[in-house]
C-alpha cells in the first residue's frame, strides 16, 4: 500500500523559508483530511496545520500568519509554505493524512517518514 512521502526540508537562516511537499508513494484513491506536524527534541509531536479535501484550514498559533498549508487534489499533493523561520522552528515535520486506497474502501490515517528542518545562523 502507498505511504507518505515528504520532501523540501533543509537548513536556513533566521528569517528565511522552505517549502515541503507531501506526496503518497504509491497509486490511491483518494485523500481527506492532510495534516503537517513537527517534533523537536524533547518535545512532543504537535500539530503545524491542516487542510480538509474542501479547503478548510487550522494552523497553530505559532505559526498563524508564517506558514500555508495548501493541496493539489489532483495530485494529492499536500504544501506547507514556511515564511519568517524562527530558530523554535526547528524540528522534523511530519505529513499526516487519511488515504482511501480503492473506491467506497475506508481510510486509513498514515504517516511520513518526516523531513529536517533546522533554522540556524
Amino acid at each position: 500500500q502507498a505511504q507518505l512521502v515528504e520532501s523540501g526540508g533543509g537548513l536556513v537562516q533566521p528569517g528565511g523559508s522552505l517549502r515541503l511537499s507531501c506526496a503518497p508513494s504509491g497509486s490511491i484513491f483518494s485523500i481527506n483530511i492532510m495534516a503537517w506536524y513537527r517534533q523537536a527534541p524533547g518535545k512532543q509531536r504537535e500539530l503545524v496545520a491542516a487542510m480538509t479535501r474542501g479547503g478548510s484550514t487550522n494552523y497553530s498559533d505559532s505559526v498563524k500568519g508564517r506558514f500555508t498549508v495548501s493541496r493539489d487534489n489532483a495530485k494529492n499533493t499536500a504544501y506547507l509554505e514556511m515564511n519568517s523561520l524562527k530558530p523554535e522552528d526547528t524540528a522534523v515535520y511530519y505529513c499526516n493524512a487519511d488515504l482511501r486506497y480503492s473506491s467506497g474502501g475506508p481510510y486509513y490515517n498514515r504517516w511520513g517518514q518526516g523531513t529536517q528542518v533546522t533554522v540556524s545562523s
